[in-house]
């Protein structure tokens, strides 16, 4: 899946959102597959939760898709986190 990277291209925080954009690009079943997951924005954690890969392989394959423009990702906030996010965050953790 991640053609053995073991770094995405960026620093992905767990609990950074990502969304789809409305772009898409030719591409292999889980890309696609994230691509349509992140419909609804959900964090690297779900991402990887949901589709039941290590938090490092969802990590390469959500950077090489905002690297393409297929999906954006939100960094968190410096300020005080948000308690809904986070409890979705602990819900993906829970599920890996």
């Amino acid at each position: 899946m991640d053609r053995g990277r073991t770094k995405a291209s960026g620093d992905l925080a767990i609990e950074a959102l990502v969304h789809t954009t409305g772009r898409y690009a030719q591409a292999t079943w889980e890309l696609r597959a994230i691509t349509e997951l992140c419909l609804t924005p959900r964090s690297v954690a779900e991402v990887a939760a949901l589709m039941a890969v290590p938090l490092g392989v969802a990590r390469v394959l959500i950077a090489d898709l905002a690297d393409a423009g297929v999906v954006e990702v939100h960094r968190t906030s410096v300020g005080a986190p948000d308690l809904l996010m986070m409890n979705r965050v602990l819900a993906g953790l829970r599920r890996l």
